[in-house]
Parts: C-alpha cells; sequence; structure tokens
C-alpha cells in the first residue's frame, strides 16, 4: 500500500481504523434485535445510536493515535498496523483538530437522542466522551482498558438502545449486555497481547503485561466462552433460539485462539485482530438473528 500524502482524506480514512467498526455496530445491533424481540422498533433512534456509536469508535482510534505517538509508543519497535500520526500520514496540529471535529459531531447526532431518552442522555453522552479521552490518557495505562471496554462496548450501548427501542431495561439485556463486552474484550487483549513487550518497556501496564502472556491466553479463550455461558441464561426467558445459536460462535473463536497461542508473538498477530474482529460481528449477528426471529 503507497503511503497517503500528508491531511490527505485517504490518511484520514486510514487513521479512521474502520475494521474496528465492528466492535461499535455489535453492540447497538443487539440493543435493536432486543428491541424487535419484544416487538418494539424505533427506526430513528436505532439510526442515531449507530452513528453515534461509530463517531465516538473512530473519535477514540483518533485519540488512540495522537496519544500513543506523544507518549512514544508508536515507535519503529511496534508490531500492530500503522499509525497515521507516527507514520507523518497525519500532523499533530490536523490530528487534534479531528478529535474536535469527530466529538463534536458526535455530540450533534447524539443529542435528538433525548427526544426518545430523555435528558439521561446527556449524562450517557458525556460519560461516553469523558471515558473515551480517559481510555488512552490513563486507564488503558493502568490495566483497566478491559474494565471500559466491558462498560462502554457492552453495558452502556446494548442497555441505552434497548431503552431508546422500549423504555425500559430487562435482566436478560443486562445479562446480554455483559455477554457482548466480554466478546468485545477479546479484542484488546489480543492487541495488548502481542504489544507486551513494547508496553512494558514504555511504562504502559496494560492487563496482560499485569498477568503475563500465558494467563492472557486463557482470559482470551475464557471470554467468548462465559459470553456464551451468559447467553445460555436467554434460555429462562423464552429466547431458546438466540442462546443456541450463541454457541456456533464458539467454532471460530476457538480457532482463532488455538492459532493466537501457536503464533504467540509478532506481526502475525495482526491477522489475530482482524480474525477476533471478524468473530465479534459473527457472535453479533448470530445472537441478533436468534432474538429477531
Amino acid at each position: 500500500m503507497s503511503a497517503p500524502s500528508t491531511n490527505s482524506l485517504k490518511a484520514w480514512l486510514l487513521a479512521a481504523r474502520p475494521q474496528t467498526l465492528t466492535g461499535a455496530a455489535v453492540p447497538v445491533m443487539l440493543g435493536i434485535s432486543s428491541g424487535c424481540s419484544d416487538g418494539r422498533f424505533r427506526i430513528i433512534p436505532a439510526v442515531l445510536c449507530f452513528l453515534f456509536a461509530f463517531l465516538m469508535q473512530i473519535d477514540a482510534n483518533f485519540i488512540n493515535d495522537y496519544y500513543d505517538f506523544k507518549k512514544g509508543l508508536d515507535d519503529e519497535k511496534r508490531l500492530g498496523p500503522k499509525r497515521a500520526c507516527a507514520e507523518g500520514w497525519i500532523t499533530l496540529p490536523a490530528m487534534r483538530r479531528g478529535i474536535a471535529v469527530a466529538t463534536i459531531l458526535s455530540g450533534l447526532f447524539g443529542l435528538p437522542l433525548i427526544a426518545y431518552g430523555g435528558w439521561s442522555m446527556i449524562a450517557i453522552g458525556v460519560c461516553c466522551v469523558v471515558f473515551c479521552f480517559l481510555y488512552t490518557t490513563y486507564m488503558a495505562r493502568k490495566g483497566m482498558g478491559d474494565l471500559l471496554v466491558l462498560v462502554f462496548f457492552g453495558i452502556v450501548p446494548v442497555c441505552t438502545t434497548y431503552y431508546l427501542q422500549t423504555q425500559t431495561v430487562t435482566w436478560a439485556v443486562a445479562v446480554l449486555s455483559v455477554a457482548c463486552g466480554a466478546v468485545t474484550d477479546g479484542l484488546l487483549v489480543v492487541n495488548n497481547y502481542r504489544d507486551r513487550d513494547n508496553d512494558k518497556s514504555g511504562g504502559k501496564i496494560t492487563l496482560v503485561v499485569k498477568i503475563g502472556e500465558k494467563a492472557a491466553e486463557k482470559l482470551y479463550l475464557w471470554l467468548g466462552i462465559a459470553a456464551v455461558l451468559l447467553c445460555q441464561l436467554l434460555w429462562w426467558i423464552h429466547e431458546p433460539i438466540a442462546a443456541a445459536l450463541s454457541v456456533i460462535y464458539l467454532v471460530p473463536h476457538c480457532m482463532t485462539w488455538r492459532r493466537m497461542k501457536a503464533i504467540y508473538s509478532g506481526k502475525a498477530l495482526n491477522g489475530i485482530l482482524g480474525e477476533t474482529a471478524r468473530n465479534i460481528l459473527i457472535f453479533g449477528l448470530l445472537v441478533s438473528i436468534g432474538l429477531i426471529f
């Protein structure tokens, strides 16, 4: 791939990391399909939730790109995909403007949700923006990134999207939101597993750095298993199809886990990152189909 021109459209598209958007789409998808399962679907808040989630994910990617470069983590030893600031594709002043634009746009698309969910939507939106910054600048460096993924890629988006469809949140949706967060956290585990040596030398103490690579391998496997076990609780509320279909997810998940262990280190783990993103989408589609039909 040829290097894009500085601050060009191609550079911004690469910085947005479109391959990561499955992590933003799946929680909203599950919230909507849960609402459909209960006979409720409101298209405008559904579309707004997707747009807000996508923009917040892009915003988080911009923030991560900017601050990791400033902290010296995106140096020549980096094993992950190339980053826009580190490669000079986007200048630091331009990235600061990009972060501001993404933050403002997400707020503009999220603001109309007040009409469907009340003023509490402002508090939720503000928390999303604040922790979007805190993730890269502080919490990910203290081993708390996985907790944020569970909350903001599971509990918050699934429950909020469902609430905007139905004006309530059931215990079943809460369980599903935790399962979604567990599946999505696999993406962060792989990312930190690949970067464990570079993170450690750079002073970024992720959960993987804390527990070690062998424990991280087990964590990756059990996140998927725990998500499926949580989905089996859906049997208790007459959603046997969704619960049964979720089990299929374990096939690609375990295959990816085995490959991750075999590769162990190096740039080849970027392929595992892509497979994990694919598996998250598979999980979301399987459970959504089960809930709707």
